[in-house]
């Protein structure tokens, strides 16, 4: 009885019928993806847009007749839809990476961001961009050394929060103030170490989270690491359920809670890695979404996982077109955007007497 109203009091007992809200949101973010592309100096028409991309599949003949000009194509195509499809792919990633850690540390206030897993993945990836160290790895040198650093920045943070057999709130974000704040620092002295200006006034713009110059050949290693890490948080979606209730619990229902834990933080890692490689460090994604989807729809992870996913892409989506427009013609980074929405939400979330899975607040 008493594991039964825990498992309610964490939310995971609501019923709500989570497949209309995935319709619907699935197909929120196809007319955000549209709106997207047509937004910008070019007006194009959403039909003109659908054609074109349409026009691409590898059919015996094009679908439409060809009623636009190839500057129109060579917009869409290859400049804005690469870039909107990287911001849903960037999006899906950190809301699936913050529900994956906070599941790990049983707490809502945890996120890559915070966490300082996304400035463990900035010193990886900044080192390659400047100095192009790591060159035996190729075009995947990036996303391993951003993978690395992820990886070792949280078992860090998990170190030094896990103090005789308990994980604390106040410990978990403290270590990790204090090993973003040492790995920003070694990531600015990096930066700052960069042989030519124009190298670190891109390095620190990058660093602020940046879809600009996406490309095609940038969207297949994060769109395969995030649908095998959704897939994987899928199959163990269980697993996660069970961890809100206590390692002690969890333990007794079967869960190896040391090893699947050691699993959590490589996975979220590895997602953390890829994502920073292509797009930054974008903050505060992972904090907002998993929490407002678990408002909405309770706690169970097999449906907060694709719910968070699609609205961490929408969310993503119309962050970068706000941080096009909004300066035009200059941009903005999208770091800056997201800290500006949670930001204050995060010290809403602070201030909630229960802001824990578990219901003590610890």
């Amino acid at each position: 009885m008493l594991q039964e109203n825990r498992l309610k009091k964490g939310g995971c007992q609501k019923t709500v019928a989570v497949v209309p809200i995935f319709v619907v949101l699935f197909l929120l973010m196809l007319v955000s993806i549209t709106f997207a592309v047509i937004i910008g100096p070019v007006s194009i028409h959403p039909l003109t847009v659908w054609k074109i991309v349409l026009n691409q599949l590898p059919l015996p003949s094009p679908l439409f007749d060809i009623d636009w000009g190839r500057p129109e194509e060579r917009i869409i195509w290859d400049i804005r839809l690469p870039r909107v499809l990287l911001g849903a792919v960037v999006g899906a990633g950190l809301a699936v990476v913050g529900v994956g850690i906070q599941a790990l540390v049983r707490n809502s206030l945890a996120d890559p961001y915070i966490l300082g897993v996304s400035s463990g993945a900035s010193v990886g990836a900044t080192v390659v961009i400047l100095f192009g160290a790591f060159s035996i790895f190729g075009q995947y040198a990036l996303s391993i050394a951003a993978f690395g650093g992820a990886l070792l920045s949280i078992i860090f943070v998990y170190f030094i929060a896990h103090v005789g057999g308990r994980l604390t709130t106040t410990r978990l974000l403290l270590a990790g103030v204090v090993v973003s704040m040492i790995l920003s620092a070694v990531t600015s002295f990096i930066v700052i170490s960069a042989p030519n200006e124009q190298g670190i006034r891109n390095a620190m713009f990058w660093m602020m989270g940046s879809l600009a110059g996406a490309k095609w050949s940038y969207l297949f290693i994060p769109t395969t690491a995030v649908l095998v890490g959704l897939l994987y948080l899928l199959t163990r979606f269980r697993a996660l359920n069970l961890l809100l209730l206590g390692e002690e619990t969890a333990g007794t229902l079967g869960i190896s809670v040391h090893r699947f834990r050691k699993e959590l933080i490589v996975v979220t890692a590895l997602l953390t890695g890829v994502i920073v490689a292509v797009s930054g460090a974008i903050g505060f994604v992972g904090l907002m979404i998993p929490h407002l989807v678990r408002l909405v729809i309770g706690a169970d992870h097999r449906k907060v996982l694709p719910v968070s996913a699609l609205v961490g892409a929408i969310f993503i989506i119309w962050a970068d077109v706000f941080a096009r427009i909004a300066v035009a013609p200059e941009e903005l980074p999208i770091g800056i955007i997201t800290a500006v929405c949670g930001g204050p939400f995060f010290i809403w979330l602070l201030r909630k007497s229960d802001y824990s899975f578990g219901g003590d607040g610890s």
